[in-house]
C-alpha cells in the first residue's frame, strides 16, 4: 500500500514480471489489472417501504466494496491467478481494505489520499422486493485517483486491463482513463470498461461518455445503461447497436441473463442461473469479474458470459458485493439489527 503521492509500480505489476498481454480479444493469458473504486459499503436490509419520519427495522452490515474492487475479487474467486487493483482510499480505511482485498486473492496497490476519507456507499436493500437496492454515494477518495498514481510498469505481465466506469465521473478520473488507455494500446493490452451507473451517465451525458471511452475493446453495460447509451428500449437491439462502436459488447440483464454482440449483431444470448436473491449489490461486478477471468483463460465470449451469469447468481445470494473469502466472518466491521 503506497503512501500519498507514491509512484505506483513498485508493488504489484512492477518491472520484471513478464511480457505484456497479446492480442485484442480472447485468451491472452497474463494478469488482470483493474483500475477503479474502493469504497466502504454500509448495507441496510429492510422489508417494504421506508417509514418516513420514524424508524424502519433493518439489519445493517459494514463491508468492503466498490465496483472496481468487487470486480477484482470476483475475478480472483473465478480462478484468475494474478489479479491486481489500483485504487485510492483515505487513511481511515486503508489497512482494512488492503487486508480484505488480500484475503480475496487480489494484489492491491492502494494510494492513500492525504485529505479525503475513503468513499462510502449506503446500500438500502429491500428484502421484500427481490433484494433490489438503492445507493446513497459519497465517493470520497475513490474519485480522486489521478494520472500521477499511474505507472506504465503496472501493465508488466498484464493480459487485460479493466477500468471502472466510476472513474469517468471526476476530472482526475477521466485523466486516468485517458492515460491508462494510451498505455494499454501502446502495449497491445485489451481494455474493458463497465459504464457503472445509469444515474451518473445521465449527468455526464451520453455523447461525452462515448467520446471518453473510444478505444475500449469490451464494453460491459447493464440493460438500463445500454438502452440509455443507444436510445433504444430493447436490450438486445441496444447491445447490437453498441457493438458497431465497440468490438465486443456484453450486456447484463439480471434475471434475464446476458446478451453478447459483435459487429452490429447479437452472437449469443446467455440465460441467467436460477437464484434466490438476498442482496443484488455487486451482482454486475461479479458478472464482470468472472467474465474477464474466463476470457483470460481462453473462453469464447458466450462461454465467458455464462461464467458471469453463474457468478452473478452466487452474488445475489450473499449480502454485500464480494465473494466469500477465508476468514470471511471476520471481514464485516459491524452486523447489527436496528428495530426502532
Amino acid at each position: 500500500m503506497g503512501p500519498a503521492g507514491a509512484a505506483p509500480g513498485a508493488g504489484p505489476g512492477g518491472a520484471g514480471e513478464g511480457a505484456s498481454g497479446r492480442g485484442r480479444e480472447g485468451g491472452s493469458g497474463g494478469a488482470l489489472l483493474v483500475v477503479g473504486d474502493v469504497v466502504t459499503d454500509v448495507v441496510a436490509r429492510h422489508r417494504g417501504p421506508l417509514a418516513s419520519g420514524t424508524d424502519t427495522a433493518s439489519v445493517i452490515r459494514t463491508l468492503p466494496g466498490g465496483a472496481g474492487a468487487n470486480v477484482a475479487c470476483w475475478a480472483a474467486h473465478r480462478g484468475c491467478a494474478d489479479v491486481r487493483l489500483l485504487g485510492r482510499v483515505g487513511a481511515d480505511g486503508a489497512a482494512w481494505h488492503e487486508r480484505a482485498l488480500i484475503a480475496c486473492g487480489v494484489r492491491p496497490r492502494l494510494v492513500v489520499d492525504p485529505e479525503a476519507t475513503t468513499g462510502t456507499v449506503i446500500c438500502l436493500v429491500d428484502t421484500g422486493a427481490a433484494g433490489e437496492r438503492t445507493f446513497l454515494t459519497d465517493s470520497g477518495a475513490s474519485l480522486r485517483l489521478e494520472p500521477d498514481d499511474w505507472s506504465d510498469a503496472l501493465l508488466d505481465g498484464v493480459g487485460r486491463l479493466h477500468l471502472s466506469g466510476y472513474l469517468l465521473f471526476s476530472a482526475s478520473g477521466r485523466a486516468v482513463v485517458r492515460t491508462a488507455l494510451a498505455s494499454a494500446h501502446a502495449r497491445g493490452v485489451p481494455v474493458s470498461l463497465d459504464p457503472a451507473s445509469a444515474g451518473f451517465l445521465v449527468k455526464l451525458g451520453v455523447e461525452r461518455f462515448l467520446t471518453l471511452v473510444q478505444g475500449v475493446d469490451v464494453l460491459l453495460p447493464s440493460h438500463d445503461e445500454a438502452c440509455l447509451l443507444t436510445g433504444r428500449s430493447d436490450g438486445a437491439q441496444a447491445t447490437a447497436a453498441l457493438s458497431r462502436q465497440f468490438p465486443l459488447v456484453v450486456t447484463k440483464h439480471g434475471a434475464d441473463g446476458a446478451v453478447v454482440a459483435r459487429g452490429g449483431a447479437v452472437i449469443a444470448r446467455v440465460p441467467a442461473v436460477p437464484a434466490t436473491p438476498c442482496d443484488t449489490t455487486g451482482a454486475g461486478d461479479a458478472f464482470t469479474g468472472a467474465f474477464l477471468a474466463a476470457l483470460l483463460a481462453g473462453a469464447a465470449p458466450g462461454d465467458a458470459a455464462a461464467e458471469g451469469c453463474a457468478a452473478g447468481a452466487h452474488a445475489v445470494e450473499r449480502v454485500g458485493g464480494r465473494p466469500p473469502a477465508p476468514g470471511d466472518h471476520a471481514t464485516p466491521r459491524a452486523d447489527r439489527t436496528v428495530t426502532g
